[in-house]
Formats: structure tokens, sequence, C-alpha cells
């Protein structure tokens, strides 16, 4: 029973508006060659420097620059803002989701009634 409950309410935060503009403007910032090279380039970065640092390496300079840069690059773009306030929007509607769920659960344990699952 807990499992179809689950998937109820994925299903319905999954049809959401906040969970729709995510995906949309997750898809916009994907169709942009330009930001999809940059991200790629980006990852790329971090993990050269990461593999560095766990050698208790210091990245060059001109790497730590490349990578503020790509970062500020992207993240001034239109697309990037507009995923970041989507987000946003999902992660309020997640947090009072938790809150719900974890209200129930408090008000199940202090139940004497058990549901059969």
């Amino acid at each position: 029973m807990i499992e179809e409950k689950a998937v109820e309410l994925g299903r319905l935060i999954g049809q959401t508006e906040e969970f729709k503009a995510v995906n949309r403007a997750r898809d916009g910032l994907e169709d942009i060659s330009e930001i999809k090279a940059q991200t790629q380039r980006l990852e790329v970065l971090a993990q050269k420097m990461e593999e560095m640092l766990k050698k208790q390496q210091d990245p060059p300079k001109e790497m730590k620059e490349e990578y503020e840069n790509l970062m500020s690059s992207i993240q001034a773009h239109p697309n990037y803002q507009q995923l970041v306030a989507a987000q946003s929007n999902f992660d309020k509607i997640m947090h009072i989701v938790n809150e719900k769920i974890l209200e129930g659960m408090k008000q199940g344990a202090e139940s004497s009634i058990i549901i059969p699952g």
C-alpha cells in the first residue's frame, strides 16, 4: 500500500506546473549548443581539478580562471537563470510535500490504529 501511495504522489508531483517548468527550462538550456559545450568543458575542468586536489596538488591559476569564467558565463545566460528560478519554485513545493509527509508520519506513530499494508 505504501508503494502505491508513493507512486500516486510521484504522479501528482509530476503533473505540477513547477515540475513541468523545471523540465522545460532544463530542456531549453540543453538545446543551446554554446551552453552545452561550456557545461561539458566545465565538467572536464572540475574533474581534473578534483583529481589534482585529491593528490594534494593545487590546480594552475589558468585552470581556475577558465573554470570561473565558464561558470560566470553559464550563470549569466537567461536560460540558466530561468532554470534556477524554476528549480527554486519546485524546491518550495517539495519542501511542503516533505513537511506534510513528516506530519503524517508523526500522526501515524501516535495512532493506535493499525492499517494493513
